[in-house]
Parts: C-alpha cells; structure tokens; sequence
C-alpha cells in the first residue's frame, strides 16, 4: 500500500519535471537576435581617390645684371606680393667708378642699386644666395609658390571620368578629419602610359590653408538615389558565391524567415533593396542571422 502512495505521489512530480525540461529546451533553441528597421534617406555609391595639395607655377626669381647683392629682403617662407624688392644689387662698375662719375655729375645717379622684385603673390620656397655673393645676369636667386596657382591635383583613373565633369564640386577630407569643397577646374591633356591617369586639376571653394605636398582624400560620388529603401549591410546575407541574397524577416513576435532580396546601390555600411518591397514595419535581423535555417524562433534583445 505504501509502494502505491508513493508511485501515485511521483507521476505529478515525474510531468512536472519533463515540462519543465521541455520549456527549458524551447528557450535554449531560441536564437538571441538583434532588429533594425529600413532607412529611407537615401543611398550613395562613391569612391575615394588620394590627391595632393600643389602649386603648379613657381615663379622663378633671377638677376636682371652681373654684379654684388647689397641686400637680401626675404627669408625662405616669407609671403610676397607681387612688386615687392626682395633684392638688390649693384654692378662692379657702378661699385668702383660710382662715387668718382657721381662728383663729376651727380645727375647721372650712377651707380643705384638695381631693383630685383616679385611678380606675383605667394610663398618664398628657396633661397640659393646670401648678401655680398656675386651673380650673373640670369642667375636664379629664389623660386616663389605663385598663390593664384594653388590647387589640388587628382590622379583619376579613365574609367571613372565619367563621373568628374568640369565644374562638378565634390567633398575632399584632411588628414585631420576636416571637410572641404572642391571644384573641377580642368583636365590635364596627357595620361600616363603606366597608370592610365589623367591628372584633374581641383580648386578649393573658399580661402584654407593647406600646406603643399599634403595627401588628401577627394570623394567622388559614383550613383546616387535619393528615393531607396536600405538596411545596414550586416543584415543582408549570401552564399559562398555570392549569386543570391537574402534577409531574415520576422514574421510574428518569436519567429524570422529567409526572405530572397534583390540588391541595388551598395556602400560601406548600406545596401538598396530593389525587391521585394518593404516597410517601416517591418523588423529585420541585424545580428544573430548568421548560419541560420531558413525559419528559425528567436529572442529579441535589442531593437535599432
């Protein structure tokens, strides 16, 4: 009789324990998951191209007459404006015979100092003589980075010129993070036989001081579609060969399915979806899709 009690008393115990199991179970298959929505802000392919700050003339300064430099008026560095003395110099015969013919005549004014100026604005790059030297005529003295010819040179590969046209502006990054505007100004005429770049000249919208030889970033934008439906491109999922795409969707408060998907304009962190349709609505996975059955329950941790 007692044998009878206690197998009556463990059935219940017996069920209770294989149902709790089996929920326990049920939780642990459920695949912890993350959910994004779609983006409707529009979607743009680009590519990034390196590009280097230059002067394309440098003015170079020389003697306009043999003789000795009295002074040297500028250092290497220095900004000039155009007409600016930056040396003078005096002949060897106006330095021995200009004080005895200036007695003689002092209308003559034998023996002035000969002017050597700037002719145009910029920065002094080099200076090849000091004060007292002796030059000839025609000797080069300085080279100035002429300031009007500052511009960003970009070598662009010639499958991607039909996407700069003169006059396009497009963004160009600093090193340092910093955004600026340039302007397609024009096309150098050569291309280079090993590359096959052209070099496009850029101009800088506005007045910024970027140093020459600086390497910067030109972005330039590809296709563009301002009415697309996106997600994030960690919620877009393909085979090994990449042939087919797809998502996976939730279709109630527990449960995703494989939804094929067609895909348009693709960027770094973005990818358009062409097909099917979707909403705002709709919930897609984000994280956790990875490997997945093609109907799989799920639990929710996060939604974005």
């Amino acid at each position: 009789m007692k044998k009878l009690i206690l197998f009556i008393v463990a059935i219940p115990l017996f069920f209770s324990c294989k149902g709790k199991t089996e929920t326990e179970t049920a939780i642990d298959v459920s695949v912890p998951v993350t959910l994004t929505s779609i983006d409707t802000t529009g979607i743009r392919s680009y590519t990034e191209l390196n590009a280097t700050a230059t002067y394309l003339v440098k003015t170079i300064i020389k003697a306009n007459a043999t003789g000795y430099l009295s002074s040297v008026n500028v250092a290497s560095n220095d900004f000039v404006n155009s007409g600016k003395v930056l040396f003078t110099l005096k002949t060897r015969e106006s330095k021995v015979l200009g004080n005895t013919i200036n007695k003689i005549d002092p209308s003559l004014n034998f023996g002035d100092d000969i002017k050597v100026k700037a002719t145009s604005n910029g920065f002094v790059n080099f200076i090849n003589v000091q004060q007292g030297d002796y030059v000839q005529d025609g000797d080069q003295l300085a080279i100035v980075n002429d300031a009007n010819s500052f511009a960003i040179v970009l070598s662009l590969p010639y499958e991607l010129k039909k996407y700069v046209s003169v006059g396009a502006t497009f963004d160009a990054f600093l090193p340092d993070g910093k955004a600026i505007k340039v302007k397609v100004k024009e096309y150098m005429p050569t291309v280079d036989a090993t590359s096959q770049t052209q070099n496009v000249i850029l101009k800088v919208n506005g007045k910024e001081d970027i140093p020459e030889n600086l390497i910067v970033k030109v972005r330039i934008n590809k296709t563009s579609n301002t009415n697309s439906i996106s997600l994030p491109k960690a919620a877009v999922l393909s085979n090994e060969t990449e042939t087919d795409f797809w998502i996976m969707k939730m279709i109630d408060a527990n449960t995703a399915i494989k939804i094929p998907i067609q895909k348009g304009i693709e960027t770094e962190d973005k990818v358009e979806i062409l097909s099917p349709v979707l909403s705002r609505e709709d919930r897609i996975l984000i994280t956790g899709n990875y490997g997945v059955a093609d109907t799989i329950k799920v639990k929710v941790i996060k939604n974005y």
